[in-house]
């Protein structure tokens, strides 16, 4: 019998009451991720990927859905109640300085949600602490400095190791190394495939970089305006781009082929994200698709199977 999946996240929606008015984030998100696998959350910057990861994490509260972890419901715990869970659910921040108490230094950081939850002595958490800071490739002496002696991708592994101190179940990835120099980027790549390898770790990676989302991601959902608009394995959501939003999305990855022949020209997504506070009739992203019809402006498409495990909300779709 095939085991329970760590998360399960139905129908969730969030909305933001701003100065009167209604900011629609996140709409109707469902998907599941199974123990040590990756899902890949991409799109534009205002699609709502950042926010889904918070509500996942109970960082902020859905108006309506479900979010099931590790076969808890846990969307209407109280903060006592969710208390003993956040050991289990931890995130990496995209701007790791900004995360960070200057006035703590590196080691202190990394201990605080061990003292916090009560685990171990202070012997017992330092020993923790040297651990952790050799894993992700930190000499020890490191525990000493405070975050604005150290260099982004040095400041970037403290943060994996801070959200790895409480040994984790769930990481949310959110936009990890779209802070860090190209090279960098890369080490610190590698560091999450190792530790999620070791660890059994399973992660949400949200990201505007979609080379490295396929890289890394065993299922991906692409969010547009606060909707999944398409959602499935990686290999064949790649492979086999079926809503015109993924399509575009995936024109503007820089491919250079040694074969000038395959190469072809980056293509830009025509007109902005429309306003979260009004979003369009129908699709949303009617607005912007180029094979947008009346149906489109006028009716919600509905969720349809272009595959085993590939879905896509779009009228068109076959």
């Amino acid at each position: 019998m095939p085991s329970s999946p760590l998360l399960q996240v139905e129908e969730v929606s969030k909305r933001f009451r701003v100065q009167g008015r209604e900011l629609h984030a996140v709409e109707k998100v469902s998907f599941q991720l199974d123990a040590g696998k990756t899902m890949g959350l991409v799109g534009e910057s205002g699609s709502g990927k950042s926010t889904l990861g918070r509500l996942v994490l109970r960082l902020l509260d859905a108006n309506e859905g479900r979010i099931v972890f590790n076969g808890q419901d846990i969307t209407k715990l109280s903060p006592k109640q969710m208390r003993p869970l956040r050991r289990d659910m931890q995130i990496i921040f995209q701007d790791p300085q900004a995360s960070m108490s200057p006035r703590m230094t590196i080691g202190a950081a990394i201990e605080d949600a061990m003292a916090i939850h009560n685990i171990g002595t202070k012997a017992e958490r330092q020993k923790r602490v040297d651990e952790l800071l050799e894993r992700v490739g930190l000499s020890t002496v490191v525990k000493y400095a405070f975050p604005h002696e150290l260099s982004g991708g040095q400041l970037q592994r403290v943060g994996i190791a801070r959200a790895l101190s409480l040994n984790p179940k769930l990481v949310i990835c959110d936009e990890p190394i779209s802070a860090l120099d190209v090279s960098i980027q890369v080490q610190v790549i590698q560091l999450l495939q190792e530790l999620q390898k070791d660890f059994n770790l399973t992660y949400i990676f949200i990201s505007h970089n979609l080379a490295v989302v396929e890289y890394l991601s065993d299922q991906v959902a692409v969010l547009y305006l606060g909707e999944v608009v398409e959602q499935g394995p990686a290999e064949e959501l790649f492979a086999n781009p079926t809503h015109p939003y993924t399509q575009v999305l995936l024109q503007s990855i820089l491919k250079m082929p040694e074969d000038a022949d395959k190469r072809q020209a980056l293509t830009s997504i025509q007109g902005e994200i429309p306003s979260p506070f009004n979003p369009p009739s129908g699709c949303t992203f009617h607005p912007r698709c180029p094979f947008a019809t009346d149906v489109c402006r006028q009716k919600k498409p509905e969720r349809k199977l272009v595959g085993s495990q590939h879905s896509v909300t779009c009228h068109l779709a076959n």
